[in-house]
C-alpha cells in the first residue's frame, strides 16, 4: 500500500512538472532512477517486515510449546509431590527385645529360658484429624504377653494382630479411640498394679486432657460375642497435671472401674486359670467361677524433678475392690533416679508392690511381677543403660512371695536380662 501511494505520488509530481514547465531528458532520467531506488527499498522493507512477522509467529509458537512442557513438568511434580506427602503421613515403628531370665521358686525346679519380643506398628494420617493403625507382635494369644521361647530346633514363632484401632482428634483437647489399640490409663512410672504394659484393651476410649485437667474412659469387651456371653467392662480416671518449681511436675489423680466378672469361667486360658483370684465350683455345672466382681477404686501420683543434673521420679498406685470380702487390697511405691534417653544416661530403679489375691482383676495385672498375676508382694529392682537413644540393656530382679492367700507364703525370684531395641 505505502509503495503504491508513493508512485502515485511521484507520477503525480513527474506530471506536474511536465505540465509547468519543460525538463531535460537528464533530469527525467535522474528522477526515474529515484523512483526505481525507492521501489527497492520498499521491497526491502515489506521483506523485512515479513522476516519479523515469521519470526514472531515462530516466538509465539516456541513460548506456547514451553508453556505447555512447564505446565506438564508442574503436573509431574503435583503428582510427585502428592505421593510424597501420603509417603509422609504414614509413620513404621517398632521394637525387638531379646531377655534371658531365671526364674527361681520355691518348692519346684530353677528354670533358665531365652524370648524373644518383636513388634511393629503402621500409623496413617488419614487427616489431619483422624489416624488409623495397625500392628503386629510376636507370641501367642496372651493378652498381657508378646513373648516367645526361643528353641524347638529353629522352629517359626507366632505372629499375632497387635493393634488395629483408629484415633480421631476432631474436638479440642480430645481423642476418641475404636478397636484394638495402646492402654492409655495412668499407670505411675508406667507399672503394672493394675494393667500389665501388653495389654491391649479392645472397645472404645476417650481422652481429654487441657495441660492441667484431664479425664479419660475405656470401655472394653472382655467377651464381645453374645453366643459366648457378652462380658463389658469399663474404666474411668481423673486427675491433675501441675508444674511445680522450675522443674517438678506433680500428676495424681483417681479412678473406678467395673469388671462384672462373678460367676464367670476363666477370660483367658484353661478352667482353672484365675491367675490369683478367687474361684467357686458352680453347685450346677459343677465348672470353677470366680467368687468376685471386681469395681475397684484407686489413686494414684507421680512427682518428678531434677536432682544433681539428673530427673528423679517418686511414684505410687493404690487400689481396692469393693466387692471383695477379704484380700481386696494393692498398692506400690517406689522411685527412680536418671533417665537412659540418650547414649551414655543410665537409670536406677525401685519399688515395693502388694497386691492381694482380689485386689483386682489378675488375668491383666503385671505379668512378671510373682509370676503373674495377683496374690504376691515384694521388692523390684531394675538399671538401665543406653548405649544409644535406640538400643538399652536392662537388668530387673524381682524379690518377691507368692500364694499370700494360703497364709503359707513361697519366694519367688526373678531375674531378666534384656536387649531392648527400638525404631520410629
Amino acid at each position: 500500500m505505502r509503495k503504491m501511494t508513493v508512485l502515485l505520488g511521484l507520477t503525480f509530481l513527474l506530471c506536474s512538472t511536465a505540465a509547468s514547465a519543460q525538463v531535460s531528458e537528464e533530469e527525467v532520467q535522474a528522477l526515474r532512477d529515484q523512483i526505481e531506488m525507492l521501489t527497492k527499498r520498499l521491497d526491502e522493507i515489506e521483506r523485512q517486515n515479513q522476516q519479523t512477522q515469521q519470526a514472531a509467529t515462530q516466538a509465539a509458537e516456541t513460548a506456547v510449546a514451553k508453556a505447555e512442557a512447564a505446565e506438564e513438568q508442574v503436573a509431574t511434580v503435583q503428582d510427585q509431590v502428592a505421593a510424597m506427602s501420603w509417603a509422609e503421613r504414614i509413620n513404621w515403628s517398632g521394637d525387638f527385645r531379646y531377655r534371658y531370665e531365671t526364674i527361681e521358686q520355691e518348692g519346684r525346679d530353677s528354670r533358665n529360658r531365652s524370648r524373644i519380643r518383636a513388634r511393629t506398628s503402621l500409623e496413617a494420617e488419614l487427616s489431619p484429624t483422624l489416624d488409623v493403625g495397625f500392628g503386629l507382635a510376636s507370641g501367642g494369644d496372651d493378652p498381657v504377653s508378646s513373648n516367645v521361647t526361643i528353641g524347638g530346633g529353629g522352629t517359626s514363632k507366632d505372629i499375632k494382630i497387635d493393634l488395629a484401632y483408629f484415633d480421631w482428634s476432631g474436638i479440642e483437647n480430645t481423642r476418641i479411640t475404636g478397636g484394638k489399640f495402646k492402654n492409655f490409663l495412668a499407670r505411675p512410672a508406667k507399672k503394672g498394679l493394675r494393667w500389665d504394659g501388653d495389654w491391649r484393651p479392645e472397645g472404645l476410649g476417650a481422652v481429654w486432657d487441657n495441660g492441667t485437667f484431664f479425664a479419660q474412659g475405656l470401655g472394653t469387651w472382655l467377651e464381645g460375642d453374645s453366643r459366648n456371653g457378652t462380658e463389658f467392662a469399663w474404666v474411668a480416671q481423673g486427675g491433675i497435671n501441675m508444674k511445680i518449681g522450675d522443674s517438678g511436675k506433680l500428676k495424681f489423680g483417681a479412678g473406678y472401674s467395673a469388671f462384672d466378672i462373678a460367676g464367670g469361667t476363666p477370660i483367658f486360658g484353661g478352667a482353672d486359670d484365675f491367675y490369683g483370684n478367687s474361684f467357686v465350683v458352680d453347685p450346677v455345672t459343677g465348672e470353677l467361677t470366680f467368687l468376685y466382681d471386681y469395681r475397684n477404686i484407686e489413686a494414684f501420683a507421680e512427682y518428678s524433678f531434677k536432682l544433681g543434673g539428673q530427673s528423679v521420679s517418686l511414684f505410687g498406685n493404690y487400689t481396692v475392690n469393693t466387692e471383695a470380702d477379704a484380700n481386696d487390697t494393692g498398692y506400690l511405691f517406689g522411685a527412680k533416679y536418671g533417665s537412659a534417653k540418650n547414649r551414655g544416661d543410665w537409670d536406677i530403679t525401685y519399688f515395693y508392690e502388694k497386691l492381694e489375691a482380689d485386689a483386682t482383676v489378675g488375668l491383666i495385672a503385671d505379668s512378671d511381677f510373682g509370676g503373674g498375676g495377683t496374690d504376691a508382694k515384694g521388692h523390684v529392682f531394675s538399671g538401665t543403660y543406653a548405649f544409644h537413644s535406640n538400643w538399652n540393656f536392662k537388668a530387673t530382679y524381682f524379690l518377691n512371695q507368692i500364694n499370700l492367700a494360703s497364709g503359707d507364703e513361697d519366694d519367688y525370684d526373678r531375674l531378666q536380662l534384656d536387649l531392648n531395641f527400638k525404631f520410629d
